[in-house]
């Protein structure tokens, strides 16, 4: 069995040299955020500051990037979260995964920091570092250009050069978005890495493997969700059922409901704004939207992006939001963030405290201090910081809008309960992914548990964050498992009877899922139609990976990060919400419609096998191989 091959690549120096992974650590943390987790506690000192000349950066690809797996093209960057001081993991798309596998390296590990601007160039695995003075200033468009077509890039833009905490890094018109990805490069003098190779990525069992992916190919297309729907409307379709459930964030998280969603809707953006579809390499399912910018085609906005740059400040010009998203890309900064301190800045104009030009129901100048923020020109500098760090200055605690100090995705939780019990637990902070998903249950899929209901939502928010932790660590996209829910559930709707009873059983399924959580380790089983990435990934690497060894493998994923937090100093108090959302019913009339963390929280914890203040106990983390 080959184990991966990193470089590590001291900038200090300028010098590389093959970091080998152990097995030991390859069998129990395979690759992507959960291996990346590890390393990085293993390679840095408790406290590190994130920016500073000992923080470590991990680049790195999972068994499957680069296989021709469905949704397999992924690399993860792993480092100390800039907005949170603890684990951030930001995942990404495009081409420099797969050709820096090509290239001969699973990954790269990047200690010190640069005295000038360079590029680390990884070509049939030699690696070079140049200086890049003349590329420093420039936008990711423009820096991209800057190199041949063939090879796959990961570079930041004039954000990132600035240290704006939640600065972005991008592949093509991939972005490896959340946590600051852009900011630790930047800090580094990183302005560019580029890969090329043509190194074929080794599989166990290649028959087996290409007729398995054959299948599960075939089950994609064919599903309602994956088939039909993201490829139709792209993830922006769900702007129009959180906004149908109440769960769309809408001024500054203050409602769940915007009156005139469908302008900004992926209806709208299908029907008036979109040139075609595109995709990811390898992926069937084909949800990337292009639009036109300037006369370009490029890429279009997400949900998310739709979400904070539309209802959540009041806006309602698609046109605004295509040019912002396109901005977001080219200055290499995260657009929940960016759009979610925007609406904090907003709220905080609306509330006599502080005027940076914003207010909600306006877009038309977001063009102008979007760059401004980006450069840190004069008081935008304090909008670069995050809204965490902006109420600490300003005051609006209650109301601004992050856990740890990641901002939240575009899911009310007061209306998706499960999913704010997500939130507060996720290792990075406020993010629906590593927080489980648990909305795509309860408010925005259609299977529609009984959203305000606590009693089985910590069982299936914890079985949700190891699957989808497991589905990272192996390389594929979270939206290949979006074919959880049964076909037959999507044609029949969420309001037929069949479903509602279903989704009504689910509510009072916790102790089930309890049960199947402690089974875990005895499922030997793998199905196209519950975690087909268990099947690839036993099938590239050779590893008795099963249903049940697969979820384990995110369990460990999950508890590593959690690992990692509480040597950083994080603990229960972190695990929290804004009091709009814990205290504050959005409903006045229905005061079930906040965010019980007092009711959900303790009976997470003792699932999780983590003592009462929220720390894995030694029991767990000896069960699942984590040891300090």
């Amino acid at each position: 069995m080959k184990t991966p091959t990193y470089a590590l690549i001291d900038l200090n120096t300028r010098a590389s040299s093959r970091y080998e992974i152990p097995e030991s650590l390859y069998r129990r943390y395979i690759g992507g955020k959960t291996l990346g987790a590890r390393l990085l506690y293993d390679l840095t000192p408790a406290g590190v500051d994130p920016l500073g000349q000992d923080a470590v950066v991990i680049v790195n690809t999972s068994p499957a990037t680069g296989t021709g797996a469905p949704c397999s093209s992924r690399f993860n960057m792993t480092f100390k979260n800039v907005l949170t001081g603890g684990i951030a993991s930001s995942n990404c798309g495009g081409q420099f995964g797969v050709l820096m596998k090509r290239a001969g390296y699973d990954g790269i590990i990047l200690k010190g920091q640069s005295e000038t601007p360079c590029v680390i160039s990884i070509v049939d695995g030699r690696i070079e570092i140049t200086d890049a003075d003349e590329l420093w200033g420039k936008d990711t468009e423009e820096t991209q250009h800057a190199f041949p077509k063939i090879y796959g890039k990961l570079v930041i833009g004039p954000a990132g050069e600035h240290l704006v905490r939640y600065a972005a890094a991008v592949s093509g018109e991939r972005v490896a978005g959340r946590c600051g990805a852009g900011a630790v490069l930047g800090a580094k003098k990183i302005k560019a890495i580029v890969a090329y190779g043509t190194k074929r990525p080794e599989i166990h069992d290649r028959e087996k493997f290409a007729k398995y992916v054959d299948k599960w190919v075939r089950f994609l297309r064919g599903h309602p969700m994956t088939g039909e729907s993201l490829p139709t409307y792209g993830s922006a379709g769900l702007v129009s059922k959180a906004n149908a459930t109440n769960a769309l964030p809408t001024h500054n998280f203050k409602y769940g409901h915007f009156k005139d969603a469908h302008a900004v809707s992926g209806e709208t953006l299908a029907d008036k704004y979109l040139l075609r579809n595109s995709s990811c390499i390898s992926c069937p399912i084909r949800c990337e939207r292009r639009v036109e910018v300037d006369g370009k085609d490029v890429k279009g906005p997400e949900y998310e992006t739709c979400g904070f740059f539309g209802p959540n400040i009041d806006a309602v010009s698609m046109e605004n939001m295509i040019r912002l998203n396109y901005l977001c890309d080219s200055y290499g900064m995260d657009t929940i963030s960016l759009a979610s301190t925007l609406a904090f800045a907003m709220e905080l104009k609306e509330n006599g405290v502080a005027d940076f030009g914003v207010s909600f129901g306006n877009s038309d100048n977001l063009a102008d201090i979007v760059g401004k923020i980006a450069r840190r020109e004069g008081v935008y500098s304090d909008l670069a910081n995050g809204s965490k760090w902006m109420s600490e200055r300003y005051g609006g605690k209650e109301y601004a809008m992050h856990s740890k100090g990641l901002e939240m995705a575009s899911y009310e939780p007061r209306r998706s309960v499960g999913m704010g019990l997500g939130y507060a637990t996720s290792n990075r902070g406020g993010c629906h992914l590593n927080g489980g998903y648990l909305a795509l249950l309860e408010s925005v899929g259609v299977l529609s548990m009984d959203a305000l209901s606590t009693s089985a939502k910590p069982a299936f928010t914890a079985f949700f964050q190891n699957a989808l932790e497991a589905i990272s660590a192996a390389g594929f996209c979270l939206f290949s498992a979006q074919s959880f829910v049964p076909a037959v559930l999507f044609k029949i709707g969420p309001h037929h009877p069949v479903t509602r009873a279903i989704g009504k059983i689910a509510t009072h399924l916790g102790f089930g899922v309890r049960a199947l959580l402690w089974m875990m380790p005895v499922l030997r089983f793998n199905s196209v139609f519950l975690f087909p990435h268990a099947e690839a990934l036993r099938l590239v690497t050779g590893l008795p990976f099963y249903t049940g060894s697969f979820v384990r493998l995110g369990e460990r994923g999950y508890n590593m990060e959690r690992f990692y937090n509480y040597r950083e100093g994080l603990t229960k108090a972190d695990d929290s919400l804004p009091d709009r959302l814990t205290q504050t019913p959005q409903d006045p009339n229905n005061p079930k419609t906040v965010v019980r963390l007092d009711k959900m929280l303790p009976v997470y914890y003792r699932i999780r096998g983590w003592d009462k203040d929220g720390t894995p106990e030694k029991r767990t983390l000896r069960k699942l191989g984590v040891q300090a």
